[in-house]
């Protein structure tokens, strides 16, 4: 049996005898903690260990486990919350109190509940991978369906309802092979599950935020970066789209931030009603928590455990969200670990598999035909921390090159209140083009070209702040002037939400829609009236102004008739001004 040989805080080396492998599951010294072969170099095994290393002690066993590091996956995991390598922390709080000992071994699923089972084949079905052999009512809002991981035909299967977790509901056998398929599956944290197809990212993913559903929209199965420094919402942003999106399943990992930030989540979550189902927020979400205090080792492990999670989720037929806070403290993970291995440190110490590691990981996105022939997805929305905000270091240049929504958050409108703080000048969305039939096919409107009218006068108002800054407001035009107060109105009265507001908080689609039209209405207006030479102050009505701005909290989610009265009023009065002449200079 190999003896250890070295330790190195999560790192250990031992001699190795033939029966190692790379990417093995095996667990370290008397306490048999959980760790994985990451490198064989002739004699010598590398081993990462996601516990406490504390107390461990040189020539103490490793033993083989004979599989990859693997997640447990089967009904139980939603309303749950676990550690990075999926081992539950409120059933761990319950018998070991608030520090987590090492030694606990592969805890994962509560393997005692009983769940009521509805078989969905019979005797002499044919099977493939993929396909649905049974389901749960894991919670009121969410069916678990039961996924063959082999071939074969149906030669057994159960007469009772009534199940736990390693009872046997349905026997196949292949080529003389017979399979028990129990309530759960095991799989690879490392691997990515197969699909049949690979969709186009073109079904926008609600969120309710008007600032990302109109102009950095993010698609179902699509790949987002949040990077801001401390203070500007990345926590709080995340929340919102975890209780607001459209998704199916929420599976938040908090890894390596602080632990009062996941206190935060675990004290709101379980109190958030979800606005698409009615039902508690917690019946569709699942937790991991890796916090800062907690082993750095099982922090990289967190991100992969999450991810297969999600995928696990979409091949039922889910549409699945998985929010990272954030990707910057697993790669100082993988940075500390990289350093323990003595390896040539690339960028600010960073190892020089950093892009490769990120890319691997958001390419595990996508819109998808699974094996089964239903329609899933998985968006990877993934906050990152730069170090004084700058955007030139090494994690958030790597993500930006990975994911299609970048969404940059400025401590500027942060600490002005603005929220969400999202830079409209830093940031894009690469989905904008494949979301414009979307956009027409839901709403008859052109959204996308209402969008631009939009951005051409914030642009526009970044340029004249320059001229402002130099030579004084009083050296601006009529039109300049309106597009400084059009600009105005775009972002308190559009950009900006009030996540306190119960009417601002979340806003369904056709609202936003009515408000952009709203606003393009104004600015169409105050434009004409420019041309024809109508005095500024008359152009800018105060009154109207303030409506437009206000229409926001004065107009209700879900009665949108007073949008017509307010575009009346606006065409009206500009109207007059054009037919009058009234006050040309």
């Amino acid at each position: 049996m190999p003896k250890i040989t070295m330790i190195n805080g999560p790192v250990v080396k031992c001699d190795c005898p033939e029966e190692l492998k790379i990417k093995e599951m095996v667990l370290v010294g008397e306490n048999r903690l959980i760790g994985e072969v990451i490198s064989i170099d002739k004699n010598r095994a590398t081993i990462q260990v996601y516990e406490d290393t504390t107390g461990l002690k040189l020539q103490e066993n490793i033993e083989s486990l004979n599989k990859p590091l693997s997640v447990r996956l089967g009904p139980g995991l939603i309303g749950n919350m676990f550690d990075g390598i999926e081992r539950p922390l409120n059933k761990i709080e319950k018998e070991y109190g608030s520090t987590i000992p090492s030694g606990l071994g592969l805890q994962n699923l509560d393997s005692e509940k009983i769940w009521d089972v509805e078989i969905k084949v019979k005797i002499g079905d044919k099977l493939k991978k993929g396909d649905i052999y049974a389901t749960v009512d894991e919670t009121s809002v969410i069916e678990h369906k039961l996924m063959s991981q082999y071939d074969g035909e149906v030669i057994w299967i159960s007469d009772e309802q009534k199940h736990k977790l390693e009872d046997t509901v349905v026997i196949i056998k292949n080529d003389n092979n017979k399979h028990d398929l129990k309530l759960y599956q095991d799989w690879s944290i490392r691997i990515q599950r197969e699909v049949k197809e690979t969709l186009p990212t073109n079904v926008l993913l609600k969120t309710g935020q008007r600032i990302l559903d109109i102009f950095f929209p993010v698609a179902k199965g699509g790949t987002v970066a949040i990077p801001g420094g401390f203070g500007t919402g990345k926590t709080s942003l995340q929340h919102q789209l975890a209780q607001y999106c459209d998704a199916d399943i929420i599976i938040y990992i908090g890894c390596g931030e602080r632990g009062n930030e996941m206190t935060q989540v675990l004290e709101d979550f379980p109190k958030l009603i979800d606005p698409n189902t009615g039902k508690d927020l917690m019946e569709r979400t699942i937790l991991i928590a890796n916090t800062s205090n907690m082993p750095v080792a099982a922090r990289e492990a967190s991100i992969y455990t999450g991810i297969t999670i999600a995928e696990y989720y979409r091949d039922m037929g889910y549409d699945v969200a998985l929010m990272a806070d954030s990707t910057s403290r697993w790669a100082e993970a993988l940075r500390e670990i990289s350093g323990r291995l003595e390896e040539i440190p690339a960028e600010e110490g960073y190892p020089a598999y950093l892009g490769s590691r990120l890319s691997q990981f958001y390419e595990r996105a996508g819109n998808v035909v699974n094996l089964n022939g239903t329609k899933g997805s998985v968006t990877l929305i993934g906050a990152v921390s730069p170090t004084g905000g700058d955007f030139s270091e090494p994690v958030t240049e790597n993500t930006k090159r990975a994911v299609n929504v970048f969404l940059g958050l400025d401590k500027n409108l942060a600490y002005s209140r603005h929220y969400p703080a999202i830079n409209w000048l830093d940031s894009y969305s690469g989905y904008i083009d494949s979301l414009s039939s979307y956009y027409e096919d839901e709403t008859g409107e052109d959204v996308l070209n209402l969008r631009s009218i939009l951005m051409n006068i914030l642009l526009e108002e970044q340029k004249l702040k320059s001229i402002v800054m130099l030579i004084g407001e009083d050296s601006l035009n009529d039109e300049q002037k309106i597009t400084m107060d059009l600009a105005e109105i775009i972002r308190v009265g559009f950009l900006q939400q009030n996540a306190f507001n119960e009417v601002d908080k979340y806003v369904p689609l056709e609202k936003q829609i009515e408000m952009l039209k709203t606003v393009v209405l104004l600015s169409d207006c105050c434009f004409k009236s420019v041309d024809k030479k109508i005095a500024y102050h008359l152009i800018k009505n105060d009154e109207i102004f303030n409506e437009v701005i206000n229409m926001k909290y004065e107009i209700s989610n879900y009665d949108l008739s007073k949008f017509s009265i307010l575009n009346n009023k606006i065409e009206n009065y500009y109207r007059s001004l054009l037919e009058e002449g009234d006050g040309i200079e």
